[in-house]
């Protein structure tokens, strides 16, 4: 039997469930940005002392944490006295493997930015250019903390869950991985740890490198990792003979990505290997797919954030042979127990002909 609406308007049907589906991830956001699980942390405690906590209206914050209650994040333990769950453990901001960057990434910052997709769809520009030229300012450049959300969300989950892709290439062959665009190094570090034999290069902009010196220490003083600063778009360093990038190309137009890709042929050697980690899309998406609806997601995601897209096969080869690069072969990432990963590894070589 279809559940009822929010006010009981109307039978829930899936349509107005995918409608309605914000208002999960709005109490979400709004419980991260309170401070709502710090100030539980891992006590029991009234609503009035929480309410000054996190400098919020007592009765409104109760039927916050009520509704909270029923999804799982807390637990009423009597008349307005309420705990956080494992569930909602992760939503403390500084414990490790917290959460809390990653919620206000998805349901604040882009959350600001997917409002305007029905004007990226009418005009084909992101949704900075559409708010741009409302003279709408972007919650990206009103909130203080937004680069270093983004910093702790890329490249920053524990190394194990790269752990897939790092197991999925035979990285033996090589001698020295660069990894570009490696944000925190979780991918390199992974890499480095399965292959004892190799040294890396982590490449990113100045503040991801500065964030990720910590998770490095052990591997530069081995004299095996190396941080190096730089903008793709301008250049890419030297000295590796397999270069990797994992979700880079896709927040980028085709231009920008053929300007990357030809940075790195200028300093690839002529045997050299290029790995690119990202989703592949098929030709036609004929049928409702879970597990494709990731990839196509993100596909949406790119275009209103970043102006970027998700690539098929077809795209990805006239990408590569637009920077003087071929095609070799598309690999799958394949986790521990067999089931493969939504990203694939689209391997690439400079083209003799180029060299």
């Amino acid at each position: 039997m279809a559940k009822s609406g929010i006010g009981n308007v109307a039978p829930n049907s899936e349509l107005l469930e995918m409608a309605m589906a914000y208002s999960r991830s709005r109490m979400l956001c709004t419980a991260a940005r309170l401070g709502v699980a710090d100030a539980l942390g891992t006590e029991e405690r009234g609503v009035e002392e929480l309410a000054k906590s996190c400098q919020a209206d007592c009765d409104s914050l109760y039927r916050l944490l009520r509704a909270l209650a029923a999804v799982g994040i807390v637990s009423q333990t009597a008349p307005r006295r309420f705990v956080l769950t494992q569930l909602g453990q992760p939503l403390r901001k500084n414990i490790p493997n917290s959460a809390w960057a990653g919620v206000v990434f998805w349901s604040d910052l882009l959350s600001d930015q997917w409002t305007y997709l029905t004007d990226c769809v009418k005009t084909g520009t992101s949704s900075g250019r559409v708010m741009e030229t409302a003279g709408i300012v972007s919650r990206w450049f009103k909130d203080p903390e937004a680069p270093a959300i983004f910093r702790a969300v890329m490249g920053t989950a524990p190394t194990e869950d790269y752990a897939p892709i790092a197991k999925s290439w035979d990285f033996d062959a090589h001698q020295v991985v660069a990894d570009l665009g490696g944000g925190g190094g979780a991918l390199l570090e992974a890499i480095l740890t399965h292959y004892p034999r190799i040294t890396g290069l982590l490449v990113d902009r100045s503040e991801s490198i500065e964030s990720a010196k910590p998770r490095f220490a052990k591997w530069q003083a081995d004299g095996r990792c190396k941080l190096v600063a730089a903008d793709l778009l301008e250049s890419v360093p030297a000295g590796a003979d397999v270069y990797i990038m994992k979700h880079v190309l896709h927040g980028c137009k085709d231009d920008p990505a053929i300007k990357i890709l030809r940075n790195c042929h200028s300093v690839m050697p002529s045997g050299g290997t290029l790995l690119i980690v990202e989703f592949v899309l098929p030709d036609v998406v004929s049928e409702a797919d879970p597990k494709l609806e990731t990839r196509l997601m993100s596909d949406v995601n790119m275009m209103v954030v970043t102006g970027g897209k998700e690539r098929s096969v077809a795209e990805w080869k006239v990408l590569l042979e637009s920077s003087e690069f071929r095609m070799v072969r598309i690999a799958p990432v394949v986790a521990a127990n067999g089931e493969q990963q939504d990203v694939s590894i689209v391997q690439a070589a400079p083209d003799s002909r180029s060299k």
